[in-house]
């Protein structure tokens, strides 16, 4: 009857010690901004993509913080076109997007810096090879903000 009692107590004071550890990480929670800074670029892009058959399906404005990935994951469709939009900072330097599929395999890597012509708005299309989850990583560096805004659209062709 001791040892019953003893091993449970144990077995609880290890649980709440290794809860308390794991909990006390910082962990990456995805936050808006306060306001939207690229309402301009967000309504010239959906008005130039909903001319070209494409609707929104899901639209945020993230905190991000310099040279630290935000992951996103979104279900994707078989057979199906999407677009996906990334705006950031137009003081960061570098701009980059990875996406992976569910089984983690690297399906679109697309980088910007500074002074390309597409500057802070990183964009393409992908149609899934298979109906599951995705993960889309945007990230970018700043010298001299440590906190910025990004942007992200996922659009879906419609017609």
């Amino acid at each position: 009857m001791k040892k019953s009692f003893l091993s449970k107590v144990l077995l609880t004071s290890a649980f709440l010690t290794y809860t308390s550890i794991l909990f006390s990480q910082d962990i990456i929670r995805q936050q808006s901004c306060d306001g939207n800074l690229y309402q301009e670029e967000v309504d010239s892009l959906k008005k130039y993509y909903a001319s070209e058959g494409y609707s929104v399906l899901r639209e945020a404005s993230m905190t991000m913080e310099s040279e630290y990935e935000m992951p996103i994951v979104l279900p994707m469709t078989q057979g199906v076109w999407y677009q996906f939009i990334f705006i950031g900072d137009p003081t960061s330097r570098l701009y980059e997007v990875r996406m992976y599929d569910y089984t983690e395999r690297q399906v679109v890597y697309k980088k910007n810096m500074w002074g390309d012509v597409d500057g802070n708005i990183i964009s393409f299309n992908y149609v899934p090879q298979a109906s599951e989850y995705h993960m889309i990583k945007p990230v970018q560096i700043n010298k001299n903000k440590k906190k910025m805004c990004g942007y992200v659209m996922l659009l879906r062709k419609t017609s």
